[in-house]
C-alpha cells in the first residue's frame, strides 16, 4: 500500500495495528472499502474490540470465498470469511477478513457477539463446509441434510451426476 493510500485510512486501522500488532496481517482498500486481513487466533478479540470500543456495532454481512485455483494467488489460505462491519454513528464500513484452510476449515463463531450471525454462519457452513466452533445450532440451512458436499467450493462437480445420488428417488406412485 502506498504512503498516500495509507494516509487516507480511517483511524481505526491504526488502532488495530497498535493494539493487535502482527495479528493484522494486511490492510488494503478497494472502491472505498477498507479491508483488514487478520489472524484467525485473534479474530474474536479483534471483533470484540471493534464492536465494544471502536463503534462498529453492526454486522452487515458475513460471507465466504473459495480461492482454489484463483489466478495470481500463490499464498494464503484456500478460504476466506469476511465480516462487513458498520459504525452507525460515523457511517464507516470495515471489512474484516480471516483465512482458513483445508482439510478441516474451522473458525470461532461470532454468534455471541452478533445474534444475527447465526444464519449467516450456517449459510457459509452449508455452502463451503467451514465450521464455526461454538455455534449454537450449526446445521444445513439451504441444502437437505442428506447432501454430502458443498456447492460453492471451486472443486464441486459442474457436470455429470453431481450429487443426485444423495437424494431418494420418488416415483409418481409414492408422491
Amino acid at each position: 500500500m502506498s504512503e498516500e493510500a495509507a494516509a487516507t485510512l480511517p483511524p481505526v486501522v491504526g488502532q488495530l495495528k497498535d493494539r493487535f500488532g502482527p495479528a493484522v496481517i494486511r490492510v488494503s482498500t478497494f472502491r472505498d472499502n477498507v479491508r483488514v486481513l487478520v489472524a484467525a487466533d485473534r479474530l474474536i478479540d479483534m471483533l470484540s474490540y471493534l464492536k465494544a470500543e471502536a463503534g462498529f456495532a453492526f454486522l452487515a454481512e458475513l460471507g465466504g470465498v473459495d480461492y482454489l485455483g484463483y489466478p495470481g494467488r500463490s499464498e494464503g489460505a484456500r478460504f476466506e470469511v469476511h465480516y462487513v462491519l458498520l459504525n452507525q454513528e460515523t457511517h464507516e464500513r470495515l471489512v474484516v477478513k480471516v483465512g482458513v484452510d483445508d482439510p478441516d476449515p474451522i473458525l470461532p463463531s461470532v454468534v455471541s457477539l452478533w445474534a444475527g450471525a447465526d444464519w449467516m454462519e450456517r449459510e457459509v457452513f452449508d455452502m463451503y463446509g467451514i465450521r464455526f466452533e461454538g455455534h449454537p445450532d450449526l446445521r444445513r440451512i439451504l441444502m437437505p441434510d442428506e447432501f454430502t458436499s458443498f456447492p460453492l467450493r471451486k472443486d464441486y462437480p459442474l457436470r455429470g451426476r453431481g450429487e443426485r445420488h444423495n437424494f431418494p428417488r420418488i416415483t409418481r406412485d409414492e408422491s
